[in-house]
């Protein structure tokens, strides 16, 4: 029998400030999975692509604005020497106008096999770099942080738990808050009773069906407090 290995998840991340993203990468999940070989996390310091004494990757904006630009020349010169290598499916740039980070995009990015993050920094990047390289630019959320090496760990981590073979429990991911639209609901673990407050009592009972119906009607009540916006009209 010939046996037929999936290829390897490799996801590429092009950073100003590499150190940023030293700690997280090494530990938790994200360390375990690469070290299982199930995912090949590489990060690129975008100054080795720099040219000049400084290594200079930034520069005043055109017109006059305040804050600086990240330069197009570094960041053309890092991705067409990375694109030499291997075909990207996605070249994604982290960015506050992007689409909205969502549980469906991490599961559609989470099937492909080479991804190239961006992690803008300073004002942002030359447009061109835009109109020339980006493929998809993506937010995880409606605010401002000094740099994308944050957010562009946070879709490295929710891409990367839902690679086969991350998580122990392959079953895990699929019950997460927003993956059948709804809201995880309450959890419990031992002690049974702490300080008068009891694990409800249909958990304990072994029986799946109810078990799995109480979840539901404790997800659905949670996601109508909390989030009424996940809901359609027939919720």
């Amino acid at each position: 029998m010939i046996a037929y290995l999936c290829p390897v998840m490799r996801i590429d991340i092009i950073s100003c400030v590499p150190e940023l993203l030293t700690s997280p990468l090494s530990h938790s999940i994200l360390k375990r999975a690469q070290a299982a070989g199930l995912v090949e996390i590489h990060v690129h310091d975008l100054r080795d692509y720099a040219e000049g004494k400084h290594r200079k990757t930034d520069d005043y904006p055109f017109g006059g604005s305040a804050g600086m630009v990240m330069m197009v020349e570094p960041i053309a010169n890092c991705i067409r020497a990375l694109q030499a290598q291997r075909t990207y499916d996605e070249v994604i740039y982290l960015t506050p106008d992007g689409d909205t980070l969502t549980q469906g995009i991490a599961n559609h990015l989470s099937l492909k096999q080479n991804l190239l993050l961006l992690a803008g920094h300073y004002k942002g990047v030359d447009q061109r770099v835009r109109d020339l390289f980006i493929t998809r630019d993506i937010s995880v959320g409606d605010y401002v942080l000094s740099g994308g090496e944050l957010p562009a760990l946070v879709l490295t981590d929710a891409i990367v738990r839902l690679v086969p073979g991350v998580l122990g429990d392959e079953t895990s991911a699929l019950s997460d808050s927003f993956q059948d639209g709804l809201l995880e609901g309450p959890l419990y673990t031992r002690p049974r009773v702490f300080e008068g407050l009891e694990v409800p009592e249909i958990l304990l009972s072994g029986h799946e069906r109810h078990i799995y119906e109480w979840r539901h009607e404790q997800a659905l009540a949670k996601t109508r407090a909390r989030r009424p916006d996940l809901l359609d009209g027939d919720a």
